[in-house]
């Protein structure tokens, strides 16, 4: 493990361990979710609280986010300035 807090999950072929060309997802730690959007740790933590936020995978007492939902949460953001004014 390379201590950066980025997981890369594999999947398996009839039992053996293979690395695929694209991992099938990425998953980080709040504090690499974080600085994947740019948004603090509190911001992650008000809104798990408050039931806002990108979508999270809580694991015990371990929370984890899947880079494939934080751009979605993302995609789901963004404002089309053109539109916007109309």
């Amino acid at each position: 493990m390379c201590g950066c807090g980025i997981i890369v999950v594999m999947t398996t072929t009839q039992g053996t361990l293979t690395a695929p060309a694209q991992p099938a997802y990425t998953v980080l730690r709040e504090r690499d979710a974080a600085n994947y959007i740019g948004m603090s740790r509190a911001w992650f933590r008000q809104g798990r609280m408050h039931g806002r936020g990108p979508v999270f995978v809580r694991t015990g007492r371990s929370i984890r986010y899947l880079t494939r939902d934080l751009d979605a949460w993302l995609d789901a953001h963004r404002v089309d300035t053109h539109e916007a004014g109309r």
